[in-house]
Protein backbone atom coordinates (compact mmCIF):
# COMPACT_ATOMS: atom_id res chain seq x y z
CA UNK A 1 0.00 0.00 0.00
CA UNK A 2 1.31 3.19 -0.85
CA UNK A 3 2.14 6.11 2.18
CA UNK A 4 0.12 8.36 0.11
CA UNK A 5 -3.18 7.08 0.51
CA UNK A 6 -3.27 7.67 4.33
CA UNK A 7 -1.22 10.51 4.14
CA UNK A 8 -3.80 12.46 2.16
CA UNK A 9 -6.23 10.77 4.14
CA UNK A 10 -5.14 12.47 7.72
CA UNK A 11 -4.18 16.11 5.99
CA UNK A 12 -7.92 15.70 5.15
CA UNK A 13 -9.25 14.73 8.70
CA UNK A 14 -6.58 17.59 10.12
CA UNK A 15 -8.15 20.40 8.13
CA UNK A 16 -11.43 19.40 9.11
CA UNK A 17 -10.68 19.21 12.70
CA UNK A 18 -8.54 22.38 12.14
CA UNK A 19 -11.60 24.56 10.32
CA UNK A 20 -13.92 23.06 13.43
CA UNK A 21 -11.86 24.30 15.61
CA UNK A 22 -11.56 28.20 14.46
CA UNK A 23 -14.68 28.63 12.98
CA UNK A 24 -17.15 26.74 15.43
CA UNK A 25 -19.01 28.47 18.40
CA UNK A 26 -19.69 25.64 20.57
CA UNK A 27 -17.36 24.20 23.13
CA UNK A 28 -18.75 20.72 22.82
CA UNK A 29 -18.26 20.90 18.59
CA UNK A 30 -14.85 22.38 19.26
CA UNK A 31 -14.44 19.85 21.63
CA UNK A 32 -15.07 17.08 18.83
CA UNK A 33 -12.92 18.75 16.31
CA UNK A 34 -9.75 18.71 18.40
CA UNK A 35 -10.69 15.04 18.61
CA UNK A 36 -10.84 14.94 14.90
CA UNK A 37 -7.70 16.42 15.12
CA UNK A 38 -5.77 13.76 17.26
CA UNK A 39 -7.07 10.93 15.20
CA UNK A 40 -5.80 12.33 12.18
CA UNK A 41 -2.37 12.43 14.18
CA UNK A 42 -2.93 8.64 14.58
CA UNK A 43 -4.01 7.98 11.34
CA UNK A 44 -0.33 9.16 10.87
CA UNK A 45 1.61 7.73 13.49
CA UNK A 46 0.29 4.24 12.34
CA UNK A 47 0.89 4.72 8.93
CA UNK A 48 4.37 5.46 9.35
CA UNK A 49 4.85 2.56 11.60
CA UNK A 50 4.10 0.33 8.87
CA UNK A 51 5.62 2.35 6.03
CA UNK A 52 9.01 1.74 7.93
CA UNK A 53 8.54 -1.86 8.94
CA UNK A 54 9.39 -1.34 12.60
CA UNK A 55 9.84 -3.81 14.55
CA UNK A 56 9.36 -2.11 18.00
CA UNK A 57 5.81 -0.74 16.52
CA UNK A 58 6.71 2.58 18.32
CA UNK A 59 4.01 4.11 15.70
CA UNK A 60 1.41 2.31 17.53
CA UNK A 61 2.44 2.42 21.07
CA UNK A 62 2.20 6.36 20.36
CA UNK A 63 -1.02 6.09 19.12
CA UNK A 64 -2.40 4.36 22.51
CA UNK A 65 -0.88 7.04 24.64
CA UNK A 66 -2.24 9.91 22.25
CA UNK A 67 -5.48 8.05 22.71
CA UNK A 68 -5.09 7.75 26.63
CA UNK A 69 -4.62 11.45 26.53
CA UNK A 70 -7.67 12.11 24.47
CA UNK A 71 -9.76 10.12 26.57
CA UNK A 72 -8.40 12.14 29.80
CA UNK A 73 -8.76 15.24 27.63
CA UNK A 74 -12.35 15.04 26.20
CA UNK A 75 -13.11 14.06 30.01
CA UNK A 76 -12.36 17.17 31.35
CA UNK A 77 -13.18 19.07 28.62
CA UNK A 78 -16.72 17.91 28.91
CA UNK A 79 -16.59 18.48 32.75
CA UNK A 80 -15.29 22.21 32.45
CA UNK A 81 -18.05 22.63 29.75
CA UNK A 82 -20.97 21.12 31.73
CA UNK A 83 -19.61 23.04 34.64
CA UNK A 84 -19.84 26.60 32.37
CA UNK A 85 -22.96 25.69 30.94
CA UNK A 86 -24.74 25.32 34.26
CA UNK A 87 -23.57 28.66 35.83
CA UNK A 88 -24.08 30.79 32.73
CA UNK A 89 -26.30 29.25 30.74
CA UNK A 90 -24.56 28.65 27.61
CA UNK A 91 -21.92 26.91 25.94
CA UNK A 92 -20.74 29.16 23.30
CA UNK A 93 -17.09 30.06 23.20
CA UNK A 94 -17.86 33.42 22.10
CA UNK A 95 -19.90 34.08 25.19
CA UNK A 96 -17.44 32.66 27.67
CA UNK A 97 -15.18 35.83 28.90
CA UNK A 98 -13.97 36.39 32.37
CA UNK A 99 -16.45 38.23 34.47
CA UNK A 100 -13.97 41.21 34.52
CA UNK A 101 -14.66 41.77 31.30
CA UNK A 102 -18.47 42.49 30.25
CA UNK A 103 -19.52 43.59 26.81
CA UNK A 104 -21.65 46.41 28.92
CA UNK A 105 -18.30 47.77 30.58
CA UNK A 106 -17.51 50.51 27.77
CA UNK A 107 -14.27 52.24 27.87
CA UNK A 108 -15.57 55.83 28.17
CA UNK A 109 -13.41 57.22 30.42
CA UNK A 110 -15.89 57.54 33.43
CA UNK A 111 -14.01 54.50 35.79
CA UNK A 112 -12.60 54.91 38.74
CA UNK A 113 -9.35 57.09 36.83
CA UNK A 114 -11.67 59.38 35.66
CA UNK A 115 -14.66 61.63 37.27
CA UNK A 116 -16.50 60.33 40.00
CA UNK A 117 -18.69 57.23 39.35
CA UNK A 118 -22.27 58.12 40.57
CA UNK A 119 -24.11 55.22 42.00
CA UNK A 120 -27.88 54.17 41.18
CA UNK A 121 -30.53 55.17 44.06
CA UNK A 122 -32.44 52.49 43.47
CA UNK A 123 -30.95 48.69 42.90
CA UNK A 124 -31.75 47.05 39.27
CA UNK A 125 -35.75 46.04 39.39
CA UNK A 126 -34.70 42.05 38.84
CA UNK A 127 -32.04 42.61 42.31
CA UNK A 128 -33.98 41.84 45.15
CA UNK A 129 -36.13 39.20 43.18
CA UNK A 130 -32.55 36.97 42.86
CA UNK A 131 -31.90 38.05 46.32
CA UNK A 132 -34.70 36.44 47.83
CA UNK A 133 -34.81 33.25 45.81
CA UNK A 134 -30.91 33.23 46.95
CA UNK A 135 -31.99 33.23 50.46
Amino acid sequence: MHLAYPAVLAVLLFCVGLYGVLARRNAILVLMSVELMLNAVNLNLVAFDVWLRDTLHSGQALTLFTIAIAAAEIGIGLAIVLAVYRNRGTSAVDDLRDTAERPDDGDDGSGPEGAAAEEPDEPAPGASQKAEATA
